[in-house]
């Protein structure tokens, strides 16, 4: 970076930029109108800084409860975790003692470890580490934040209580799942983990970390709003149960809603019928392969391997599930279907797949009818065949978020005529 360029991000960490930011985001002219006016006070390199961070905050606040007083890029915001999750995992952390933050980003899991320690945030980049240090500093928090510009691998790791590291996923300019494209790499980590084995490591859930690693670690997924956030391998002390896996749920505050620890269990027991309710794990506990483990507990049996819906003529209320009772059990036949749902009169439909090869968005548009009844379709597979189940989802007491009722998980629903279909409506993901 140049002179000019530090001097710039410099005056947007000021309170100057913040008196301006926050006039530019409280006023109802649109942006490319008060671009103009912005223009007349400020360089153009922070004109667009302004306009910028204001449709950052916007975007952000989706993730962070203060976005308005923080400042985010936009590829820090994308892979920043968010509020709830950040708190959570900084409450495995020994409170008051002096831990790191390598690969810190913008701050996200930061914001959440300066509440209860003292934090050293080190990013090669130095925008982030800055950004990072100025959104987790708040009034009255017992932490202190200081931002080190170097490479997380030349850190001396050792002189810290615990670290937390999340590596680049995009270090060759597109999302990675692949351990072996980590920035640092597996090995660099690995050199970091001998020096000092009390840290916490963030990866996409989707990541098949190293053999090593899962026999020495902790691997937790974590959940929020019924969505898998992230998988964190905890070494060392702050593991709670070393080689075994954890799927939690946690709300916007960061406590946790629920969670369930095991063993992978591929091939659970499976059903011989589709029973009265059918049941569909959190998306934490589907990566973490505990689907068979909440299975046993609960007295469960698989629809198919590995198991995706669960079943059982027991009712059951648990934050881990989200529940359906059974009206029809036909095959995936479109016709059919169709048949059945003009008949039923069902004008609101909730499309969900799992195992098999087909497009929610297009099965809910060719099914919907007019009327003014509501339905869900689960298309699975039951034993080798496919096939679909119609059923009403039940309502659950549990809260999330501090609000009551059950968040359907992701899926296809629309509520309307069919030629008046909702433009966002999205496919499940099925992974």
């Amino acid at each position: 970076m140049n002179w000019q360029e530090i001097e710039d991000i410099r005056w947007l960490l000021s309170n100057a930029a913040h008196i301006v930011l926050r006039d530019a985001a409280a006023s109802e002219i649109p942006l490319h109108r008060q671009a103009r006016r912005l223009r007349k006070m400020l360089s153009p390199t922070r004109c667009r800084l302004v306009l910028q961070q204001v449709a950052l905050r916007a975007r952000a606040a989706a993730k962070f409860r203060h976005a308005e007083r923080m400042l985010f890029t936009a590829r820090g915001l994308e892979q920043a975790t968010d509020d709830g999750v950040a708190t959570y995992k900084a409450s495995r952390f020994p409170e008051g003692e002096s831990v790191a933050d390598l690969c810190c980003g913008i701050g996200g899991d930061l914001t959440g470890l300066a509440k209860r320690c003292d934090v050293v945030a080190c990013d090669t980049d130095w925008v982030a580490a800055r950004l990072a240090a100025f959104n987790a500093q708040r009034p009255g928090q017992p932490g202190v934040c200081s931002p080190v510009v170097a490479d997380a691998t030349r850190l001396d790791n050792g002189a810290f209580v615990a670290w937390h590291i999340d590596p680049d996923r995009r270090a060759t300019g597109r999302r990675t799942t692949r351990v072996a494209a980590f920035q640092p790499h597996a090995q660099a980590i690995q050199q970091l983990l001998d020096r000092n084995p009390d840290a916490a490591l963030k990866a996409a859930p989707a990541s098949v970390l190293p053999v090593p690693w899962q026999q020495r670690a902790e691997l937790e997924w974590i959940s929020r709003r019924r969505e898998c956030r992230q998988q964190v391998a905890w070494f060392g002390s702050l593991a709670a149960a070393h080689g075994r896996r954890t799927a939690t749920c946690v709300n916007a505050s960061g406590e946790v809603v629920a969670q369930i620890r095991g063993a992978m269990i591929t091939t659970p027991p499976l059903a011989s019928r589709i029973c009265r309710f059918v049941y569909e794990p959190d998306a934490a506990v589907l990566a973490a392969g505990l689907a068979g483990s909440l299975a046993d507990r609960l007295d469960l049996n698989g629809l198919h391997s590995p198991p995706a819906y669960l079943t059982g003529d027991t009712r059951i209320d648990h934050r881990l599930l989200a529940g359906f009772e059974v009206t029809d059990v036909v095959p995936f036949d479109m016709r059919r279907l169709r048949r059945l749902f003009r008949t039923r009169r069902v004008g609101t439909l909730e499309v969900k797949k799992r195992g098999v090869d087909c497009d929610p968005a297009r099965v809910q548009k060719a099914l919907v009818a007019m009327g003014g009844n509501t339905a869900t379709l689960l298309i699975t597979r039951f034993g080798n065949k496919p096939v679909s189940i119609v059923a009403r989802r039940l309502e659950s007491d549990v809260a999330e978020d501090g609000v009551a009722g059950h968040k359907p998980s992701a899926g296809v629903c629309f509520r309307g005529q069919p030629e008046a279909r909702a433009s966002d409506e999205r496919e499940e993901h099925s992974g």
